[in-house]
């Protein structure tokens, strides 16, 4: 008996989001770079000293978001495969 593979990544489509979904993420992006610029131009020393807190941030954040398209926990769907 051959078991069929589904997905279970739901899809979304540009009809199920809200009319308000776009121009609510322009709006944070504008206000995210107006923050960006007035905190890099009025406390430039102080941004400079939390850089390094930031790239130790990114790493667990870009290990946790990266391995999303690695296919990590999915079983594959040729047994041959396994064993590679």
């Amino acid at each position: 008996m051959v078991a069929m593979a589904t997905s279970t990544t739901p899809t979304v489509t540009t009809k199920s989001r809200s009319r308000w979904f776009l121009p609510l993420v322009a709006a944070a992006w504008l206000a995210g770079a107006a923050g960006a610029y007035f905190l890099l131009t009025r406390h430039f020393d102080h941004a400079l000293q939390a850089l390094p807190y930031f790239i130790l941030l990114a790493c667990p954040l870009m290990h946790l978001f990266m391995h999303r398209r690695h296919g990590h926990g999915r079983q594959p769907q040729d047994p041959q495969q396994h064993d590679r």
